[in-house]
């Protein structure tokens, strides 16, 4: 999942937060683009995030493939295991925006995908490329050991015959328990941070399964938001079942 990521940047920032949304624009055929985005501008607004002062803006759009074939050499000594988690990132793309007088910062990590089902590795994506990207605290490789770095936390999509299924769950009790133990310390900080999706599908929705979503004018995009905290806790708050006419 992003939960690396996230844990890395809630330590370091936990007094102020960030917002994440997830996004889908899905197709009739099953195909369409999966994002995950992280919005920092109020971190940015706290202060001390950038240490060179001359850099003002930034806008750019970087390959994992690119990126994965310039570490070709580190990423050969990871496990197998590892290195077929990173294979599957070739098709992402990571933008970073950045403007210090706008106090604005954005991370977006998205991927196009011939099958709904692909768009589950997108989570784990968003953690890796923490390592993989020096702006994101990586630069050198530092994955966690197989046995250290099993996933908490997984995100399923199913999509057939006019029906979308998100199903958010916890894959190990008792280091999800952990993991939420190892957090309320910063429970507080982190209260205002929000998680959202915002889905669009290729027709207009006839049937959702969250009574407080709000949906978009010609009824094909649906969006509704959780406290962040609250969805560490019990990831079932975000699953979401969609029908859509035929």
């Amino acid at each position: 999942m992003l939960y690396r990521a996230v844990y890395i940047l809630i330590v370091a920032f936990a007094a102020v937060s960030c917002q994440f949304t997830e996004t889908m624009v899905l197709n009739e055929d099953g195909s369409g683009r999966m994002a995950i985005e992280m919005d920092m501008s109020e971190m940015m607004a706290f202060g001390g995030m950038i240490e060179d002062s001359t850099i003002t803006k930034i806008d750019t759009l970087v390959s994992m493939k690119s990126i994965l074939e310039e570490k070709q050499d580190s990423i050969s000594q990871l496990s197998k295991k590892e290195q077929a988690k990173l294979k599957k990132m070739e098709n992402y793309f990571l933008r970073m925006y950045m403007d210090t007088e706008d106090d604005e910062m954005v991370m977006k990590m998205y991927t196009d995908f011939k099958n709904v089902e692909e768009a589950n590795d997108i989570m784990d994506g968003f953690g890796n490329a923490s390592s993989l990207v020096p702006n994101l605290g990586g630069g050198d490789m530092n994955f966690k050991k197989d046995e250290e770095s099993s996933e908490i936390m997984g995100v399923s999509y199913q999509y057939k015959k006019g029906k979308f299924i998100r199903d958010a769950y916890i894959k190990d009790i008792e280091k999800h328990k952990a993991q939420i133990d190892s957090m309320k310390n910063a429970e507080s900080f982190m209260s205002s941070m929000k998680y959202k999706l915002k889905y669009t599908f290729p027709k207009k929705i006839v049937k959702s399964s969250v009574e407080d979503a709000t949906y978009s004018l010609d009824g094909k995009t649906i969006e509704f938001e959780r406290n962040f905290i609250d969805y560490m806790k019990d990831p079932d708050i975000m699953d979401l079942e969609v029908e859509i006419e035929n």
